[in-house]
């Protein structure tokens, strides 16, 4: 446990940086616009993502459960918060990509992400809430990037003109720290490449749920997912089977959304229960499966001939912040440092393509 703690895992409020914490926001904003501008000078291309560079929009349907049925009453009553309230059918729009901040061939190794936006219909939610709520998720149950501080640490060696030299530059404990992040990112995406219709997403980071849980999320894909072989030697190789089987496939690909409850009295880490904070606040840190299961509450269902066109797909974002119900708020140290820099990307992707 001592040897996680150096390489960035934090115990307490008193491991962590929460003095300094702007700052490094500040900071993380600026180097992620330098990781963007990079990447575009780099590829000799405009401006696109500063992430999930490469990617494709289709339109989809959020069917929200009974959660009445077939659940004790109390587990249901506390499933159904936010905009899993009650049942209804919503309008969405789903984006596959890949991770990197490069426009990578589909085979290259890389993480998948599923992020997806909900049309709410006028006056579902109670109050004067958003229009839609957005998700976020990949095929990784964590985030190697645990917290701000490893954030910050990680990309300022993303973006030296030396990378080497700019991690020897660093204080030991960010060395480390950024040691344990590229090594997670190193194993999550040297996964087995497979259709995007057939992965399994996670959020990686816990949200709101209501005034008194919080949770994180899964788009587990049906069985019944049809693929076809990857063709290898073509670069949008995932993309092409996703624009193949929305065409041909009947029925199309369906994945159940599910809810996992963070439940310190049974979630252990080395063997030991710990409070909440140290499950929000460190990323990288998986909520075992095992100690708290996910709750099915809802299923995402995408539309036959439903591709986005370039522009479209182009104009499309997704923000868990400022696209969340009241009850449905991100938390933790990486949701606060991210949402600037990513507010910040997208103005400098909008302002490049006015130009």
């Amino acid at each position: 446990m001592v040897l996680t703690r150096w390489f960035g895992v934090t115990e307490n409020d008193a491991d962590r940086s929460l003095v300094t914490e702007q700052s490094d926001i500040k900071e993380i904003t600026e180097k992620s616009l330098l990781m963007q501008a990079n990447a575009a000078a780099q590829q000799h291309r405009p401006l696109c993502r500063g992430t999930h560079a490469s990617g494709i929009c289709v339109r989809a349907q959020f069917e929200i459960f009974d959660l009445t049925v077939d659940r004790t009453p109390e587990l249901g009553a506390r499933l159904a918060k936010g905009i899993f309230a009650k049942p209804g059918v919503y309008p969405a729009v789903v984006r596959f990509a890949n991770a990197d901040a490069n426009i990578n061939s589909d085979f290259k190794p890389d993480v998948r992400s599923l992020s997806f936006s909900v049309d709410l219909a006028p006056g579902e939610m109670a109050g004067a809430g958003p229009s839609r709520q957005d998700f976020s998720m990949q095929n990784a149950t964590t985030l190697p990037i645990n917290d701000s501080p490893a954030f910050l640490a990680t990309i300022k060696v993303l973006t030296a003109s030396n990378p080497v030299a700019g991690l020897w530059s660093l204080p030991f404990k960010d060395k480390l720290k950024v040691v344990r992040t590229l090594a997670l990112a190193e194993l999550q995406a040297r996964q087995k490449i497979m259709p995007y219709q057939q992965l399994r997403y996670w959020s990686t980071v816990p949200f709101r749920h209501g005034p008194d849980d919080v949770v994180k999320f899964s788009a587990i894909p049906s069985p019944s997912n049809p693929a076809r072989p990857l063709q290898k030697d073509n670069p949008k190789g995932l993309q092409d089977e996703l624009v193949r089987h929305i065409k041909e496939d009947s029925p199309t690909s369906c994945f159940d959304f599910a809810v996992q409850f963070l439940d310190t009295g049974k979630m252990t880490y080395w063997g030991k229960t710990r409070d909440a904070n140290f499950w929000i606040e460190n990323a990288s840190v998986e909520w075992s499966e095992a100690e708290a299961p996910f709750h099915r509450v809802a299923r995402l269902v995408l539309l036959p001939n439903s591709r986005l066109s370039p522009s479209e797909s182009d104009g499309m974002y997704f923000d868990v912040t400022g696209h969340s119900t009241a009850d449905s708020k991100p938390v933790g140290s990486i949701n606060r440092a991210r949402w600037p820099a990513e507010v910040a990307s997208r103005r400098a992707r909008a302002q490049a393509a006015r130009r």
